[in-house]
């Protein structure tokens, strides 16, 4: 059973990635080189809040997924790993 999770968590980390390099035109990243714990704002990534917005509409579409509080937004999309958590937390 465990790792059935474990291979979820690793599936929705890959899609997450190469999501967030397409949805947002990560031209001079590629998904293999986003690690998971690697902030996405800030000097990790170096998302903007746009971004967030559209990681937002990515999760909608992706995932059928909302995140209605922007507070909440914030730790969600700290990380790969938190994004995905959140992911496999909330798909319906």
């Amino acid at each position: 059973m465990e790792n059935t999770k474990e291979q979820a968590l690793s599936q929705v980390k890959k899609d997450l990635k190469e999501m967030l390099v397409s949805g947002l035109s990560l031209d001079d990243v590629t998904p293999d080189e986003i690690k998971d714990d690697e902030p996405l704002f800030g000097e990790g990534l170096g998302l903007d809040s746009l971004d967030a917005v559209e990681i937002v509409v990515l999760l909608q579409r992706n995932f059928n997924i909302e995140v209605k509080d922007m507070d909440q937004g914030r730790e969600i999309f700290q990380s790969v790993n938190t994004l995905a958590d959140y992911v496999i937390k909330n798909r319906k």
